[in-house]
């Protein structure tokens, strides 16, 4: 506002240009220099959450410690009412909460702690607050002395506070005083005036301040003058904004006044209405009617109390480089430097995982000081595919120095990785000023590089200033913010940057704005939107209030919660006051579907009962919305395109895979399309980025523990003997394999469930036949097919006789008979292999079992019916199979042979499964020359 000012000052004629300040800059005067500067904000807080979490230290009962920093910002809020009020703790003290003992007492334990704060002999520095209302005080008697003989004019201040309203009556009350009062409603009768004398019931209603402000200075409404005699733009329409919104006990006017209403057609006819499907339209339809106002050269803005609604509608307009200007800026945390700081904040102490790792790593401030940016990503790109996406869920320094010992030029920066890792590990209980110190620390060795001093690009640009600013004073005031734990810091360190904001420096459009309410209220422009007109939107849902109800506020002299009501109600009363005005809401959020605003609601209620055409009236700007509404849908139409068939696609024969293992095979059989993205695409599924403990990786490890035990069996051990060894060699394997202790735990647990069956099993089968071999492969030539079938046994037992037994470890369920019929052909294939000879170390030799030994919840030995001439069945259906796919006319068909809807296909996306379903027939398309 005070810009605004000087500016039209500076467009008008050569004058002498007014002292302007802001009404907070009042105290910056000499006849106020014995007075002590206030306090920063930051600082009282931190000494309030000090204060507390002694508090709760010593009386846990109060609150858990994690409410810390939230009750420090709401007693810091309550504390700057009550200066601003003129409040003391005493008179809060002598309130009558006879039947609020309970609750009361635990509010009174908190608002004893800060009562040191309070009065001017207290030894502490004031709030800035408590100095504002000093300051005010005095002048108010410096001015009853000796009035100033300048003029002195205050203006667009609705009195809101109780230290403002002191100034507006101390300015209205001299000679050459004058207070200018913003969107007085001159159109309100007197019952409507007399209606707003209580408080509890009117405090929600635009001009309850003025009334208040009004008897205070013992006036009449009607001797309020108009500073001007400039018309307004939409006279009607202020008349018919007054009317809907008369406060609540003298509604039962419209009946008498409504119908005598004689200029509705005029008072809405620049008013337009939109009820948007969702918030993305909303937006859309804002953006379009911005962009024909910025083409047609007409000034606009749009106002509304919602930043995520203004950022939509900013990137919308991106869309044809319109970038508007936006009042509020943008939010710190959400620019480049405080999402890297608050990311840092919030991983310190933390054990960091493989995506927080890339998210330091891939920001674009990270390693912006040495010049090699390039090659830093680079090297992110081979940690992520080859270590995080592998056997690296926890990155450490030792882990990550292991991995760059495949290429040195991978070592500088591998070490600098590692310090990284380093300085966000150490954190614990200690002081505020430590906590951020090993911050700041860590981000600027982030943002520097390897081996490089300084921050990078880290505090420069307009957000790098802003956030070294917030950081600095974070700096300043840190010690008084006593000691606290990684969790405290975190949640500390998000606040304080949420207060920054960054203003984009490059020149925006001259005709397209964005204003909150607030900066709405001393300016004008040709077009007003008003959007977010949601109720919990415009206006906002009062906050709640932990330390006392509106009835004990009102005794106390406190603000209503009501209060933003009121104040969103009269910005809302102002802005729809324009020469043309856009009203818009979204029906629906991303939740549910939105209640309109009360002021909406009162004007749409108040149309459609007054008259026929207001109710005409009331559709006319429905109608007008509604054009910009499919304008914006639009904007979005794409002409129609058709699901993707089921696919079936023929490679040439010479690029078809000549190796497969056994468990390939059987993969071929169900998902063929699998095995065409592996082997001819030559794509890979990437690992999870953010390794779990899940159920392929527990057979692994349960896998790893049966080597392991078969492999160093002594000869002789006696049963307890062995469950001791199995127990021991899965705990140890748990913990080199499974970083996830309850994983751990749990897994261990469950092995330990099925131990005993299976040694008691195991001394059976090795009464049979010894082992001989573990996790062995192989490889069966078909050379007539010119394939090659490979594969690896879990493990392989020789009875005296020379046969062979094959056995396949199982963590989850066992195959079913048909299943053994139709696919799951991996023993099948194995004891093909074995008979051949095809396995490493094996000669030929008849198979005398193949058997599957559970490993899951319920331990089971089950034989799989595997004579020798099934064995040579299988060899048959194989070549058969590997004979089908070497012609070209054999298509790789998606998904051919599954079970169930949920089965885990890799490519599922590749082949657009879900544009297609089961009961598509597949079509064969060739692919390549």
């Amino acid at each position: 506002m005070q810009r605004r000012l000087v500016e039209l000052f500076d467009e008008g004629p050569g004058v002498l240009l007014p002292r302007i300040r802001l009404v907070t800059d009042l105290g910056q005067d000499s006849a106020f220099a014995d007075l002590p500067p206030a306090v920063s904000p930051l600082r009282r807080r931190l000494e309030l959450a000090d204060l507390v979490a002694r508090l709760l230290d010593s009386q846990p009962d109060l609150a858990p410690r994690a409410a810390i920093y939230d009750l420090a910002d709401s007693l810091a809020s309550l504390m700057d009412e009550m200066q601003g009020e003129g409040v003391t703790p005493e008179t809060i003290r002598q309130l009558d909460v006879s039947d609020l003992s309970g609750h009361w007492q635990r509010s009174l334990t908190f608002i004893n702690v800060v009562e040191r704060f309070f009065g001017e002999s207290s030894e502490e520095p004031p709030d800035l607050e408590a100095r504002q209302r000093r300051v005010i005080e005095r002048l108010a008697r410096i001015w009853e002395q000796a009035p100033p003989a300048d003029p002195v004019i205050v203006a667009g201040s609705t009195g809101s506070r109780g230290a403002t309203q002191l100034l507006l009556r101390a300015v209205a009350r001299l000679p050459q005083g004058a207070v200018i009062l913003p969107g007085f409603d001159f159109d309100m009768p007197d019952s409507g005036w007399a209606a707003l004398q209580d408080a509890l019931a009117s405090e929600d209603h635009p001009q309850f301040r003025f009334s208040k402000l009004i008897d205070g200075l013992d006036l009449r409404p009607q001797d309020v003058r108009r500073w001007t005699e400039a018309v307004a733009p939409a006279a009607a329409r202020n008349r018919l904004v007054s009317l809907a919104l008369r406060p609540a006990p003298v509604t039962d006017q419209w009946q008498a006044e409504a119908p005598l209403f004689a200029e509705i057609e005029t008072a809405v006819e620049a008013v337009s209405f939109i009820e948007a499907p969702s918030l993305r339209l909303e937006a859309s339809a804002i953006a379009l009617i911005l962009r024909d106002a910025a083409e047609r050269g007409i000034e606009a803005a749009l106002i509304t109390p919602d930043r995520n609604l203004s950022r939509q509608v900013t990137a919308a307009l991106d869309r044809w480089r319109i970038e508007p200007d936006d009042s509020a800026g943008h939010p710190l945390p959400l620019t480049a430097p405080g999402r890297l700081l608050r990311q840092v904040a919030e991983l310190a102490g933390q054990r960091i995982n493989g995506p927080d790792l890339l998210a330091l790593l891939k920001h674009p401030l990270t390693n912006t000081g040495s010049g090699e940016r390039g090659e830093h990503l680079r090297h992110t790109r081979d940690l992520e595919l080859e270590a995080l996406r592998e056997d690296m869920p926890y990155p450490t320094p030792d882990a990550i120095a292991a991995w760059a010992k495949r290429r040195e030029d991978r070592k500088t920066w591998a070490e600098w990785v590692g310090l990284v890792l380093g300085k966000l590990a150490r954190s614990g209980f200690q002081p505020l000023t430590d906590h951020v110190a090993g911050a700041i620390d860590a981000v600027q060795l982030l943002a520097a590089g390897p081996g490089l001093a300084g921050a990078g690009e880290l505090w420069e640009k307009p957000a790098g200033r802003e956030a070294r600013k917030i950081i600095d004073e974070l700096v300043r005031e840190a010690p008084c913010g006593g000691s606290m734990g990684p969790g405290d810091f975190r949640d500390l360190f998000t606040s304080v940057l949420n207060r920054g904001e960054v203003r984009d420096p490059v020149q925006p459009h001259p005709r397209i704005r964005i204003w909150g309410t607030l900066e709405a209220r001393v300016q004008g422009v040709d077009l007003a939107i008003l959007a977010g007109l949601n109720e919990g939107t415009w206006p906002e849902t009062p906050t709640p209030d932990p330390w006392m109800n509106r009835k004990m506020r009102f005794d106390a002299g406190l603000l209503l919660p009501e209060r933003r009501i009121g104040l969103s109600a009269h910005d809302f009363q102002q802005a729809i006051a324009a020469k043309n005005v856009v009203l818009t809401r979204s029906v629906r959020d991303a939740e549910s579907p939105t209640v309109p605003s009360r002021w909406i609601n009162r004007l749409t209620n108040l149309m459609q009962g007054m008259s026929p055409e207001a109710a005409r009236a009331l559709e006319d700007m429905r109608a007008k919305g509604n054009k910009w509404l499919r304008l914006a849908e639009t904007l979005d139409d794409t002409d129609p395109v058709g699901p993707a068939p089921r696919p079936a696609p023929r490679p040439p024969v010479e690029a078809r895979p000549k190796s497969l293992s056994v468990t390939r095979v059987s993969r071929l059989v169900r998902d063929p399309y699998a095995i065409y993205a592996e082997k001819i695409l030559d794509l890979r599924p990437l690992g999870p980025l953010n390794r779990s403990a899940d159920a392929p990786l527990r057979g692994t490890i349960l896998h790893k523990v049966m080597q392991r035990f078969i492999e160093e069996t002594p000869s002789g051990e006696a049963p307890g003997e062995g469950h001791a060894r199995l127990m021991n060699l899965a705990r140890e394997v748990l913990e080199a394999e499974a970083p996830w202790p309850a994983a751990r735990v749990l897994w261990l647990a469950k092995f330990g469930r099925v131990a005993d069956a299976f040694l008691s099993g195991e001394a059976d089968r090795q009464s049979r036949a010894s082992p001989v071999k573990t996790e062995v492969r192989g490889a069966l030539p078909l050379e007539t097919l010119g394939f090659t079938l490979t594969g690896t046994a879990d493990r392989i037992d020789r009875d005296d006789s020379g046969a062979l037994y094959i056995y396949d470890y199982k963590t989850g369920s066992i195959p079913s008979k048909k299943q053994l019929e139709t696919h799951e052909k991996q023993l099948s294939l194995e004891a093909v292999m074995a008979e051949a000879g095809a396995f490493d170390g094996l000669e030929k030799a008849r198979v005398a079992q193949v058997a599957y030994i559970g490993l899951g919840a319920k331990p089971e030995f089950r034989v799989v019916d595997m004579s020798a001439e099934m064995i040579g069945k299988v060899r048959e259906e194989l070549a058969e199979l590997i004979a089908a796919y070497q012609q070209r006319a054999q298509g790789y068909t998606a998904r051919r042979l599954v079970e169930t809807r949920g089965f885990p296909g890799d490519y599922d996306h590749l082949s657009r499964f879900g544009e297609w379903d089961h009961t598509d027939a597949p079509e064969p398309e060739k692919v390549g020359p």
